[in-house]
């Protein structure tokens, strides 16, 4: 180390194997930007949002908010569409595809609603999941033409909050000893062979004597479903909880309670029926 710069600027004391630091200033140049920089600071914090309290924050004296400017986004984009929206909500649910600007907007429109409040049960593409109905196929438990899936979307189905929600009551046949072990049994080995193969052939006929008297007030003769009651159809082999013999049995014993909130509490009148005409055009809409 020079003498000179060790007599100009000193040490800071620290030594390492008879190396010592010189207590050389920082550039003047960093000193003002570093300066500068907590000036900006403290007009930040005072202008803006800035210090964290224990229910939001500070608001800074400008009134700025990233959530009120979202909030104005939104408003000026409802605002635009308005007019459109009235319309999508007075039009006969059946005239929509008819009208070509207005089918195209409930249908862009219905995509956004479907994606943010169903795509989570329903999966992203509506093809549904085991409980969660698949909407892309042509069969539905209350019906699939556009003023039913309106209804549905509407109301809900078996939820407690909306008195007009679709509902449906499956007995527990096993769990409330309604049938034995065995009739249990031979109804699922019947209702196996309605659409395929039975486990045990020889208990079909057994199972439809059991069938008869216990199940087709519901699931009608011949088991095709009733979609007044949401009873569903048990010919197709489409299966909402899977149709293997284990399955089957445990609906028999155990019943199955799906349960769908009504939208109407959280989606306008506009975004029901976009919904309901973005589900409908999927290819499973009657």
């Amino acid at each position: 180390m020079s003498k000179d710069l060790k007599e100009k600027y000193g040490t800071t004391g620290h030594s390492w194997d008879g190396i010592e630091e010189l207590n050389t200033p920082m550039p003047r140049w960093w000193l003002w930007t570093f300066y500068a920089c907590i000036f900006w600071a403290v007009l930040y914090t005072i202008a803006f949002p800035a210090w964290p309290l224990i229910t939001g924050a500070t608001p800074g004296v400008l009134g700025f908010s990233t959530r009120g400017q979202v909030a104005e986004d939104i408003a000026a984009v409802d605002q635009a569409n308005m007019q459109i929206n009235q319309q999508l909500a007075s039009v006969e649910l059946t005239s929509i595809a008819g009208d070509p600007e207005l089918n195209q907007y409930a249908v862009s429109a219905g995509a956004a609603v479907f994606k943010t409040w169903c795509a989570q049960c329903h999966g992203s593409g509506a093809a549904g999941a085991v409980g969660y109905p698949n909407l892309l196929d042509d069969d539905w438990l209350w019906g699939g033409d556009i003023e039913a899936i309106h209804t549905t979307v509407t109301h809900g189905i078996r939820n407690d909050t909306d008195p007009d929600a679709r509902y449906s009551q499956m007995p527990a046949f096993g769990t409330d000893d309604l049938l034995e072990d065995a009739q249990i049994d031979a109804v699922v080995n019947y209702v196996m062979s309605l659409s395929g193969e039975p486990q045990d052939a020889s208990l079909v006929s057994e199972g439809a004597v059991v069938f008869e008297e216990n199940c087709v007030s519901c699931h009608m003769e011949g088991g095709t479903g009733d979609r007044e009651q949401g009873a569903p159809n048990l010919t197709d082999a489409i299966w909402l909880y899977g149709g293997d013999y284990a399955t089957i049995k445990e609906t028999v014993e155990k019943a199955r309670f799906g349960v769908m909130p009504n939208w109407n509490a959280r989606l306008t009148e506009a975004q029901i029926r976009a919904v309901a005409a973005y589900v409908h055009q999927l290819g499973g809409g009657e």
